[in-house]
């Protein structure tokens, strides 16, 4: 094979192989109930408790993404399951007075057990809340009887804790005792026993126990379908439930039609601008985007932009992140002019928000630079000077994602064994993971951007002395950071690290490369960075 057919055929498949847009699930395993204080505030999930939930970040490297939380504070709720979310946590606490309750001194204990676990648990104070918890179901079941809903609601808010534990074993009798008071008090077609099932549903479904989830769901969906009726939207939200579990199963279309219309319910009611509305569009888009509907994706996330920007304006991130997952669908369906002006318009709004090395400039730059070199690619053989030109305006922006990402980087790794607040040390982790991506994809993009340029020049004396550079920079990179808040772990970061070893191999074996040997140590990595992604898709599986 002649230098120019080696290197015409490496600028094909990396534009080839460009990544296409996949976009993970927020919500792809929701939280499960909430804490409740009194047996009419059982398990409700109305939108009123969604006031906290904030959008996030979401970097796509392939057919993944890395969540990057723009909220600072973190929720307990987050520990539960690997992509949560805040939407029944404990940011839907709400306190419900009785005026029909029994009044003792056990009564009077249990009200104010209860309360002080409830703020206790929100502080993340989870022992302290046990403690509380354990008592207020003990008086509940000396002031109101062994078989009194105020026992169901305080076995409920214990179960929650456990939850949040992960000590499912004593959680899940906590939940069927519950459901089983409430039937022996209201009946089995009670609303309170359907918004019992919703809890024990989500419990279900954080351990992945789809089946089990399924058959909550429908029955809680049945019971509040008769007694609320189908405009309901706490109906809505048990709907948009199962159609995450149906998703799950692999049951698309039924799971689309269940979430299309849990939807439509919340805009029937006023409520279709409603954080927990966009919510649920979000997911829907995200659906669309993994079957390579890319047109419908466009349509809701237009709806939404158009929503963000009147309700919050261009001064907030979550529209900046709506734009932007507009830009990157505008990318896959080829309409780059497009995409390259709203992602431009996004870097220039987080200038604005946020500090200059913030990772999530470093990322819209990596985006601005791969739509460029696409543009370029298009334009090589009508305009080859503005071709070459966009190259390097994309040099420009990955070298400043390259080193806002480094510096990131370091700074977080600078955290290890710090003192942080509850949920610290697991943030920091996935903050480095995703930041540590965002550097490798940078590394790779200006790899592939010189051995495109090589294309362009078409000049047999010119080594893409850069692209080897770059490549082997991901490498070390790789080693040197891996081992660190487990960012080898990370299926996209170590995709990512193949994705380079493979460039490089390539350069090595058509003599693209002053580099010399080395070819066999380079092809043994690649086999060994394959075997474990294959050991850790059938692990998965």
């Amino acid at each position: 094979m002649s230098f120019r057919q080696a290197v015409s055929k490496l600028c094909k498949e990396l534009l080839n192989s460009a990544p296409k847009l996949r976009i993970k699930p927020y919500n792809s395993c929701p939280i499960a109930g909430k804490l409740l204080v009194s047996k009419y505030d059982f398990g409700g999930h109305s939108s009123s408790n969604h006031r906290r939930e904030v959008f996030q970040w979401v970097i796509l490297s392939g057919q993944a993404a890395i969540i990057l939380g723009t909220c600072s504070m973190p929720s307990l709720a987050e520990d539960v399951s690997t992509a949560s979310s805040s939407e029944n946590g404990a940011s839907g606490f709400r306190k419900i007075e009785d005026a029909s309750m029994i009044s003792n001194e056990h009564t009077s204990k249990w009200r104010v057990f209860t309360d002080n676990g409830r703020d206790y648990f929100s502080q993340g104070n989870i022992e302290q809340a046990e403690k509380f918890f354990r008592s207020a179901l003990q008086e509940a079941k000396e002031g109101f009887g062994e078989r009194d809903p105020h026992v169901a609601s305080a076995c409920n808010n214990l179960a929650e804790l456990f939850r949040v534990k992960k000590d499912f074993v004593r959680a899940e009798p906590l939940y069927v005792e519950a459901i089983n008071i409430l039937e022996e008090h209201f009946g089995t077609d009670d609303v309170r026993v359907g918004a019992a099932l919703h809890n024990l549903g989500q419990f279900y479904l954080v351990q992945r126990k789809l089946e089990d989830a399924r058959v909550c769901y429908e029955r809680a969906m049945k019971i509040k379908r008769r007694v609320l009726g189908e405009a309901h939207t706490d109906y809505a939200d048990t709907m948009y439930h199962l159609g995450t579990v149906l998703y799950l199963q692999g049951k698309e279309k039924d799971s689309e039609d269940l979430i299309a219309d849990s939807i439509r319910i919340l805009e029937a009611a006023g409520q279709g601008e409603s954080i927990l509305c966009v919510r649920r569009m979000q997911y829907l888009v995200q659906m669309y985007t993994k079957s390579n509907r890319f047109a419908e994706a466009e349509i809701l996330l237009r709806k939404i932009l158009h929503t963000m920007e009147l309700s919050k304006g261009w001064k907030s991130l979550d529209t900046v992140v709506v734009a932007e997952r507009l830009a990157l669908t505008l990318e896959t369906a080829g309409r780059l002019n497009e995409a390259e002006e709203l992602l431009e318009r996004c870097l220039d709004a987080r200038k604005n928000l946020l500090p200059d090395e913030h990772i999530q400039n470093a990322a819209n730059m990596l985006y601005i630079a791969r739509v460029k070199m696409l543009i370029s690619n298009q334009l090589m053989k009508t305009d080859s000077c503005r071709a070459v030109a966009e190259l390097d305006i994309a040099k420009n922006l990955l070298h400043g994602s390259i080193r806002v990402a480094r510096r990131v980087l370091v700074r977080l790794l600078e955290k290890k064994g710090n003192r942080e607040p509850i949920g610290g040390p697991r943030k920091t982790g996935k903050d480095a993971q995703s930041t540590a991506l965002i550097l490798l994809q940078s590394l790779n993009a200006l790899g592939s951007l010189e051995i495109m340029k090589l294309e362009f020049l078409g000049s047999r004396e010119y080594i893409p002395a850069e692209a080897d550079a770059a490549l082997r920079q991901c490498i070390s990179t790789f080693k040197e950071f891996g081992d660190q808040h487990s960012i080898s772990d990370s299926p996209q970061v170590k995709a990512e690290y193949l994705s380079c070893l493979r460039r490089l191999d390539y350069l090595l074996c058509n003599g693209l490369t002053s580099e010399i040997g080395a070819t066999k140590d380079i092809k043994d990595e690649i086999r060994r960075v394959e075997g474990e992604i294959s050991k850790a898709g059938k692990t998965r599986s």
